[in-house]
């Protein structure tokens, strides 16, 4: 790894920000971190991170800069405000790396601001929940130049197992809105199976333990499948935000004209979940939703 590489700076340290700036660290290299909630940088400072005050900071500090924030508006801010965002304190040659979710059209935006002060931008959102941040075995899926990506790949490589160059610029977000169709429709899928399996007086662990490693298992059905029948809704991953999410994905199929029937009805599952007050919930959550539509019926 070049001494271009060592410096790396992170922004945003939440659920899965702060895990994956930590393996930054483990893997020895030199960190410097800013989060709005400043309360949330202390781990990471305590571990040997940098606590700087701006975006703008920690790029003036580092040579690949990450981001993981929320929605579209937090990502330009961070990256494109002229006075704290990135673009403010980046030097030539610098690469940022967002691991957030959120529009296509915002990779093209930010690499292109970017690219006029010789800035390199990576979309390469994140998947594997906080489970897979704390472990480092996140998937990651990377939209950009190939040159940047190789670059980047080392850092890439400390927070991920499976890292996977995807093409142009907003292509990384694109694959993870893929990747939130597929897992929102598991969610309701395990959801409802579950929910067969109840109300037919099967004992629930044996019907994961006999359905997880067949040919419907899943990720979601092996790691929330336990936890929807635990009740157990604390949040590896927010209800509103899958629903944000999925929001993303049907709009961005808007654009192509391409219907989505099946992306339409998680979305509609997760707002009625958002609605019952499960919004800052776990996404197994949405198996109250799947047992309230039949609340009512006679056993």
């Amino acid at each position: 790894m070049g001494e271009q590489t060592r410096r790396v700076g992170f922004v945003g340290t939440g659920i899965m920000g702060g895990p994956m700036a930590a393996n930054c660290i483990q893997a020895g290299f030199a960190v410097t971190v800013f989060n709005r909630t400043a309360a949330k940088t202390k781990p990471l400072a305590d571990a040997g991170a940098t606590v700087a005050d701006s975006p703008a900071a920690v790029a003036a500090a580092s040579d690949i800069v990450c981001s993981c924030v929320t929605a579209d508006a937090d990502v330009l801010s961070v990256v494109l405000d002229e006075r704290t965002g990135i673009i403010a304190g980046a030097e030539s040659g610098t690469i940022v790396v967002d691991h957030s979710t959120v529009s296509p059209g915002v990779a093209v935006q930010c690499a292109e601001a970017l690219r006029a002060k010789g800035v390199g931008y990576l979309d390469a959102p994140i998947s594997g929940g906080d489970v897979g941040a704390k472990a480092g075995t996140l998937s990651i899926m990377v939209g950009g130049e190939r040159a940047d990506f190789d670059r980047a790949l080392p850092v890439l490589e400390a927070m991920g197992k499976t890292v996977t160059y995807c093409g142009k610029t907003g292509a990384g977000y694109t694959v993870k809105l893929c990747n939130q169709i597929l897992g929102g429709l598991h969610l309701v899928a395990a959801a409802e199976a579950i929910s067969l399996a109840k109300a037919a007086g099967v004992d629930l662990e044996a019907m994961l333990q006999a359905v997880c490693s067949g040919a419907a298992g899943s990720w979601i059905l092996s790691n929330l499948g336990p936890k929807m029948v635990a009740g157990d809704d604390k949040p590896g991953f927010f209800i509103d935000y899958q629903l944000k999410d999925l929001k993303l994905a049907t709009a961005a199929a808007d654009k192509l004209d391409l219907p989505l029937p099946g992306a339409a009805l998680a979305t509609q599952l997760m707002k009625a979940a958002s609605a019952q007050g499960h919004g800052r919930d776990g996404t197994q959550a949405i198996f109250h939703v799947i047992q309230s539509l039949a609340a009512n019926r006679s056993d």
